[in-house]
This record gives structure tokens, sequence and C-alpha cells, in this order.
């Protein structure tokens, strides 16, 4: 996992703050944002290797935030993971449509966040 770059994306500091964490003990590099629009010009930057979006977030959705990063031809190949605290299908499809690699209901664990990362991240060896 070193040198994973791990963006979060969430208007929530808690979530924000937890999943760093978690994800900081696994040895990656973690972004975060609080928000789509933060989130688009950190991505520049920053060119993380895999994105957890919140959905529900004021200004810019979780839908809005994964379309404009799939839209972006330097990002387009970049996994989104959805976070969610509401599992339903429609959510999921949703997310689909808007190129989401996969999508995780809250509270999500550690071995949820590394399990995608493990999936879905370009292997840095």
């Amino acid at each position: 996992m070193n040198d994973l770059k791990v963006m979060v994306i969430d208007d929530s500091k808690t979530i924000r703050r937890t999943a760093e964490n978690l994800l900081k003990k696994e040895g990656c590099e973690v972004v975060t944002a609080v928000d789509g629009f933060e989130a688009l010009s950190k991505i520049a930057v920053n060119k993380p290797d895999i994105i957890f979006v919140d959905i529900m977030m004021p200004r810019l959705d979780g839908y809005q935030t994964c379309a404009l990063i799939k839209n972006n031809q330097t990002f387009k190949d970049t996994p989104v993971i959805m976070l969610s605290s509401k599992d339903s299908i429609f959510d999921r499809a949703r997310g689909r449509i808007v190129g989401s690699t996969q999508y995780l209901t809250k509270p999500f664990t550690k071995d949820d966040l590394m399990g995608a990362i493990k999936e879905f991240a370009p292997d840095k060896g």
C-alpha cells in the first residue's frame, strides 16, 4: 500500500478523519476534501490513485463529482468509490451510471476501505 494516494471527499469532518486515520495506518497517503469543488482542484494537483466520495454533499453531490471526474480525460480511469449511509438499488444504479467503480455503505470499516483499495487501486508493488 506504500505510495498509494487515496482521496476522501466527505462533508463530515468525522468521516474524513476516520478514513484518513485508517488509511494512514495502512501506509497510504491521504488527501481529503470537504466537497466536490474542493476535490476537483485537489485531484488535479495530487493525482490520487483511488477516490472515495460521499454521495450526500452540499453544492456538488457525489454523483456530480464522480461524473466530472469521469468526464476528465486525465482521471477517467481513476477508480471512484461511492460512500452512502443509505443502501438502495436506486443509489447503486445511479452510482454506476455516473461511472463509479463500487459502492460502500456507511459506517464503513477498515476492511471495507482496504478491500476496495486492494481490488481497484492500481498496484504500486
